[in-house]
């Protein structure tokens, strides 16, 4: 082998193992909400309702080379609620449930990222909502269509805890667990 095939060899080899991993590795910066949705589901009187919030802001850094340095977080405005009814809406909106005119936000901020293989994620943070905050964990599966990413999950939120549908609405009427999902669309950068 002449010097000039070893030089082309050491070159081909230095592309294949060194830059393909690195072609692997995305990063998302931004996340456009127009194309997200934030929805919900629960038990009222051994049915199953299903609803959702129209307007939210979501930030992420997320870069698949390192996830544990990445950061997300999520606003959402508790008036823009649509529980499948204008009655519903409004009753969410009283101090019961949401208390919108003392907390018109609910706020996700993540601490740490666990990377558990297979696109998959473990997203821990703090939820607050009602001026109450807990620390939750969001297992997160990350697809990829398109140079888009799309990061699906799902958290069960338990409404006692955060002293939602107090009073009247103590009961079993509606159920204690509400199942938060949601699908956020970042493009690659």
């Amino acid at each position: 082998m002449n010097l000039r095939s070893a030089h082309c060899v050491v070159l081909a080899c230095t592309f294949v193992f060194g830059l393909v991993p690195f072609a692997k590795a995305v990063e998302y910066k931004e996340v456009n909400a127009r194309a997200s949705t934030l929805s919900f589901t629960y038990e009222q009187m051994g049915s199953r309702a299903y609803g959702t919030f129209g307007k939210f802001e979501a930030n992420i850094d997320f870069d698949t080379e390192n996830p544990g340095a990445a950061h997300a977080t999520l606003t959402i405005d508790l008036n823009s609620i649509d529980a499948g009814s204008s009655d519903a809406n409004t009753e969410l909106q009283k101090p019961a449930w949401f208390d919108t005119e003392k907390f018109p936000v609910a706020t996700f901020e993540s601490t740490a990222v666990k990377a558990l293989g297979n696109n998959r994620y473990a997203i821990t943070g703090k939820l607050s909502l009602r001026g109450i905050t807990k620390a939750v964990s969001v297992p997160v599966l990350l697809k990829s269509e398109s140079s888009i990413g799309i990061f699906d999950g799902e958290l069960v939120l338990k409404r006692d805890d955060f002293k939602m549908g107090e009073g009247e609405w103590a009961d079993s009427v509606v159920s204690n667990e509400i199942n938060i999902r949601f699908r956020m669309v970042a493009p690659q950068r």
